[in-house]
C-alpha cells in the first residue's frame, strides 16, 4: 500500500449476540442494504435472522464518542447487543420501528424494493412523483438456501409473498430502480428468475445462460439493463425490456462474485476471484481502469491461486467517483476512478459484503461472524464537470457521445476514458 494511503474513518458497528453454542457456522452476513430513501439498514445476521433497523437509529447510535474505540458491550455503538435478543423496540414517537425477522432459513440475499421510483428515471408519468417514501409500500425481499424468496412489508415487519420455483440456493436480489417493483433473482440453480410484485410476485422470465452458479446481478440506473455475474469468468449483460441477452464481457481470468453500475449507469464495476476490480464501459465492451489488490498481478494461469486476495464484493458511491472493495487479505479499500492506488483504507476480518448508504457517506461491510462495520468514506467535492459528466452520461449512450461534434478531449472525458 503506497504511502498516501490514508485510513478510512471507523464509526461504529453491529453485533450479534454470542449464544456460547453458535460459535462460527451460519453465523455469516453475506447480505448488508440500505432501503433507496435511506429510512432502513437491513442484514441477514446469520442463523436465519434478518434484522431491519432505522438508519438514523444507527447514526445517532454511531455519533456517540466514535473518537475513542472503546470495546465495551454495553456502550450505544454497540447497537444490538443489547435490544436484538428482545425482538420488537419500542420506537420513539414517530420514529419507523425496528423489526427482527426469522425467515425459516439461511439468508443469503436481501434487496430493499419500493414502488416510488428512485431519482432519474426513465418514468414519464407525473403522477408517480407525488409519492412520498413511506406513505407508499417498502418491501424487503429475501432470498433462502432453500431458493424460497419471502417478501416482507418493512414497516409492520409481516410477510407478504412467498416465491417458490428456484431449485438451488438463491444468492442474490435486486430490485429495478424504476419503481416497478420488478425483481430478479440469482440462484445456485444456474437461473435468473424475474418476478413482477405489482402483479402478486408473478415470475415472468427465467434468464439462462451462465454454465455454473450465479452469484449476483445488478440493474442499471434507468433499469434497461442487467448485469449478471457468478461461477464463470464472463460478465453477462442483459435487455431488460425484451428479457434477451445483449453481450459478455470478457477480461477476469477467475469467477466473477460482484458486480454494480455507476449511478450514471456509464461503468460498470465487476470483482473477480483473479484479485482485481474491472470498470468497463459496458457499451463497448471494453475495460477502462483495473484496481489491482495483489502486486504484480497474478499471471491469468495463476488468477485463482492467490485466495487471500481473492476480492468479495464490490460496491459504487452514489457519488459515480468512488468505489469500494472487501478482500480476503481483510481489508476494505475505497478507490477513486481518477486513481490506480487506493484512497484509504480499513481492517475488517472476513468481510463477505459492503454497500454504500443511500447519500453515500457510509460505507456498511458484512463478516463471516455475522456483524456488520461502517466506515465514513473518503469526502471531496465532486467537480463541475463530474457533475455535467453524471448528468449527460445518464441520458446518453458511449456511442450517442462519441457522435457528438465536440473537441476528441471533451468526448475522452464524457466516456471516461480520461478518467
Amino acid at each position: 500500500t503506497s504511502e498516501q494511503t490514508g485510513k478510512a474513518k471507523f464509526i461504529g458497528e453491529l453485533l450479534v449476540p454470542v449464544a456460547p453454542f453458535d460459535q462460527k457456522s451460519g453465523r455469516e452476513a453475506w447480505t448488508v442494504a440500505f432501503a433507496p430513501n435511506g429510512s432502513y439498514f437491513a442484514w441477514s445476521q446469520g442463523h436465519r435472522i434478518v434484522r431491519l433497523i432505522p438508519w438514523t437509529k444507527c447514526l445517532d447510535s454511531f455519533s456517540v464518542g466514535h473518537g475513542e474505540e472503546g470495546t465495551n458491550a454495553l456502550s450505544p455503538r454497540h447497537l444490538s447487543r443489547q435490544s436484538s435478543d428482545g425482538g420488537q423496540v419500542v420506537p420513539a414517537a414517530g420514529q419507523p420501528p425496528e423489526h427482527t425477522i426469522d425467515c425459516g432459513d439461511i439468508v443469503w440475499g436481501l434487496a430493499f424494493g419500493s414502488s416510488v421510483p428512485e431519482k432519474h428515471s426513465r418514468c414519464v408519468n407525473i403522477e408517480w412523483h407525488r409519492f412520498k417514501f413511506g406513505q407508499d409500500q417498502l418491501l424487503l425481499a429475501t432470498g433462502l438456501n432453500n431458493g424460497r424468496i419471502k417478501i416482507w412489508d418493512v414497516y409492520t415487519g409481516k410477510l407478504l409473498l412467498n416465491l417458490m420455483d428456484h431449485t438451488d440456493v438463491v444468492r442474490d436480489l435486486t430490485f429495478a430502480p424504476d419503481g416497478s417493483l420488478m425483481l430478479v433473482s440469482a440462484s445456485r440453480d444456474k437461473t435468473l428468475r424475474v418476478w413482477d410484485l405489482k402483479d402478486d410476485g408473478n415470475m415472468v422470465k427465467v434468464l439462462r445462460g451462465h454454465q455454473n452458479w450465479v452469484y449476483c446481478s445488478a440493474f442499471s440506473p434507468d433499469s434497461s439493463i442487467l448485469c449478471s455475474v457468478g461461477a464463470g469468468k464472463s460478465v453477462f449483460l442483459w435487455n431488460m425490456d425484451k428479457f434477451t441477452p445483449i453481450r459478455k464481457l470478457e477480461g477476469h481470468h477467475h469467477d466473477v462474485v460482484s458486480c454494480e453500475f455507476s449511478p450514471d449507469g456509464a461503468l460498470l464495476a465487476t470483482a473477480s476471484y483473479d484479485t482485481r476490480v474491472i470498470v468497463w464501459d459496458h457499451d463497448k465492451a471494453t475495460i477502462l481502469l483495473e484496481l489491482g489488490h495483489l502486486f504484480p498481478p497474478p499471471s491469468p494461469i495463476f488468477a485463482g491461486g492467490a485466495n487471500d486476495r481473492w476480492v468479495r464484493s464490490v460496491s459504487f458511491c452514489p457519488d459515480g467517483r468512488h468505489i469500494a472493495s472487501v478482500t480476503d487479505d481483510r481489508l476494505v479499500r475505497f478507490w477513486s476512478i481518477e486513481e490506480r492506488a487506493p484512497l484509504a483504507i480499513a481492517s475488517v476480518s472476513n468481510g463477505l459484503c459492503c454497500a454504500f448508504s443511500a447519500q453515500g457517506s457510509v460505507l456498511a461491510a458484512g463478516t463471516r461472524d455475522g456483524s456488520v462495520h461502517f466506515w465514513e468514506c473518503p469526502r471531496s467535492i465532486a467537480s463541475l464537470q463530474h457533475m455535467c459528466r453524471m448528468a449527460l452520461r445518464r441520458v446518453m449512450s458511449t456511442q450517442q457521445v462519441e457522435a457528438l461534434a465536440i473537441p476528441a478531449l471533451l468526448c475522452d472525458y464524457l466516456t471516461y476514458k480520461v478518467i
